[in-house]
């Protein structure tokens, strides 16, 4: 049979990207449907935008810092009107550059929807039907918000970064990293943040001592950190009789957070399951994401989805239907942009190249941009301590630069190490910057580096991450 194309991707994210991309230098004719904006999630609704929010945050603090070193620094204030219009022009650069590379690329682009009809065919909604010898879905995942009446007057995180304005009170329910990000930008940029997790500890799925520290960090930024709550009952507060002692700060000048949004984003009255009852500027549902595959006719075709609606997939990222592959999180395997981007190549690698690759998900580093930040690779103590006996490394100080300004801030470096084998099994440090310390972290780690490699690397002195390779005596085993 001949193919009007030998790739069709759904999906213009950083995986669908890079796999059109890869599968085009090989030769092969390769065509991409978006319907919304070139980049996905990851450029244009999370980890770019965010992290230039987490950089705007971070100034809050630095004019009383520089004011403990000497200079001569006022307090200043925020002005997201500014911020938003750099902002907004840097992801229209970015959604640009993106086109380009897939123009240059001699990928063809169609701006709509698709749909799967045929395990070789794709419809578009513009009208046009195109062949394809294989079909590769990277649509990533949405944010989703609770089963709760009147959930849709709250954000999501889509949301946040279309604010016209900034709510001078916000209510942040979920304690996965989504929502404790969003928790300390928001506190960094001046909003008044309550935040609502119905576990024991946010960040779940972290290391225990890791979590506890940025729960401890959170709630000295000021933010209101309510543990075992959840929201019982929420409403419009204008259909509301609330009495001003229950009022959030600033509730009658945020009448339109959102531009054309109707009812989302009003302030919202909520009641919560500790008894509590008051009136926020809005509401932020950071719940959960769900893999985008409703209306793309996979089932139909005998492709089988999770219980979350996930494409089911191989090693080789293959669906049950041979012509049709999946990579990033509309798999759910391991949700970062990283991830999809190495999915796609290993992708083009096994069907392009004639080299099967299966995917490698084993020991993948990742941060959580709180302030201060965690940076994590390999194993939890908890995950450790259950696979085998363990030692564990364990040191947190205040570091130079913010105890000398008077900062009660403390840092972790913490090692989780095999008795049997030596080799460090985990890495996690709460620290500013975190982030860029467990990238070079995790190549050693990655390569099966021992406690001893660790030992007779010497130290760069004055650092914090110094304590990585200074940590003799174990704190405790397991």
């Amino acid at each position: 049979m001949a193919f009007d194309v030998d790739l069709f991707v759904i999906g213009g994210g950083s995986g669908g990207v890079r796999a059109a991309r890869m599968a085009a230098a090989t030769g092969a004719k390769v065509a991409l449907a978006e319907s919304s904006r070139l980049g996905g999630t990851c450029v244009i609704r999370g980890c770019v935008p965010k992290k230039l929010m987490v950089f705007a945050s971070s100034f809050r603090e630095l004019p009383s810092e520089a004011r403990a070193y000497g200079w001569d620094i006022a307090d200043g204030g925020f002005d997201w009107s500014v911020f938003r219009a750099k902002l907004h022009a840097e992801l229209d650069r970015l959604e640009g550059a993106y086109r380009r590379l897939l123009d240059g690329s001699g990928v063809q682009v169609h701006d709509a929807k698709a749909r799967l009809t045929d395990p070789h065919i794709v419809a578009l909604s513009t009208g046009e039907v195109v062949t394809a010898k294989h079909i590769l879905v990277a649509t990533g995942g949405w944010p989703e918000r609770p089963d709760l009446p009147n959930a849709g007057l709250g954000l999501v995180s889509d949301d946040i970064f279309e604010l016209t304005t900034l709510p001078k009170s916000i209510l942040i329910v979920g304690g996965g990293f989504i929502a404790c990000e969003m928790a300390c930008i928001l506190a960094g940029l001046g909003v008044k943040v309550t935040q609502f997790y119905r576990g024991a500890q946010i960040l779940r799925g972290f290391d225990d001592e890791a979590r506890g520290l940025i729960a401890e960090a959170m709630k000295a930024q000021g933010i209101e950190l309510h543990l075992g709550t959840n929201i019982v009952e929420m409403a419009e507060a204008a259909a509301m009789a609330s009495d001003d002692s229950n009022m959030g700060a600033g509730v009658d000048s945020a009448a339109d957070l959102l531009p054309q949004s109707g009812k989302r984003g009003c302030p919202v009255w909520i009641k919560a399951t500790n008894g509590m009852e008051c009136t926020f500027d809005t509401v932020l549902f950071a719940t959960g994401r769900r893999p985008t595959t409703e209306g793309l006719g996979l089932e139909e075709l005998g492709v089988k989805l999770g219980r979350r609606g996930e494409i089911v997939v191989d090693a080789y990222s293959q669906t049950a239907v041979p012509s049709i592959y999946a990579v990033g999180d509309v798999t759910n395997r391991v949700n970062l942009t990283p991830v999809a981007i190495r999915e796609g190549m290993a992708f083009v690698r096994t069907v392009f190249e004639g080299e099967p690759t299966p995917v490698d998900h084993d020991l993948i580093p990742s941060a959580v941009f709180t302030q201060p930040e965690l940076g994590t690779v390999g194993l939890t103590e908890e995950a450790a301590r259950e696979q085998e006996p363990i030692e564990v490394y364990c040191t947190s100080f205040r570091p130079m630069r913010t105890a000398f300004a008077g900062s009660e801030a403390r840092v972790l470096m913490k090692l989780i190490v095999s008795q049997a084998t030596r080799r460090v099994l985990g890495c996690h440090i709460v620290a500013p910057e975190a982030g860029e310390m467990i990238q070079l972290a995790a190549i050693a780690i990655k390569m099966g580096a021992t406690k001893e490699d660790f030992d007779r690397t010497v130290a760069v002195h004055p650092t914090m991450a110094e304590e990585l390779v200074t940590m003799r005596t174990p704190t405790r085993k397991a």
